[in-house]
């Protein structure tokens, strides 16, 4: 209980002090990876990313993997800045807190955006398709 506790303390803890811009910088960028992919896929008639995850097991894995390669750096980025973050608020390191730190703010962005990024470029070229 006392861990759970910790790890809970720890997470609100994140939102203020040193390093607390990373709340902002690591979702926007998982944005811009997924605005870009989500046009991408709109292009070339892919279904929307997180659909096809959930609904297609057999292209879940294939897909997951796109997507953590495509966030990497930034999953990568989000690593260091949280183990420079614990190690110097903290005074440790807690691999778990790291992990879900990380996929928080890194690939849930990426996850959730990137389907209705898709949808929307649709929508938008086909209303300029009816328009022209």
């Amino acid at each position: 209980m006392h861990d759970v506790m910790r790890f809970y303390n720890d997470l609100i803890g994140r939102t203020t002090g040193p390093l607390s811009f990373r709340f902002f910088l690591q979702p926007a960028m998982a944005l811009l990876m997924a605005f870009r992919d989500g046009v991408k896929d709109a292009k070339t008639g892919r279904r929307p990313y997180f659909w096809k995850i959930l609904n297609d097991p057999s292209a879940r894995s294939e897909s997951l993997h796109e997507g953590v390669k495509a966030t990497g750096r930034i999953l990568l980025l989000g690593l260091v800045m949280e183990v420079i973050y614990q190690y110097r608020v903290l005074g440790s390191f807690h691999v778990l807190e790291a992990v879900n730190v990380i996929i928080v703010l890194c690939f849930v962005p990426y996850l959730l955006l990137r389907g209705p990024i898709n949808r929307l470029v649709r929508w938008w070229r086909a209303r300029s398709h009816r328009t022209a």
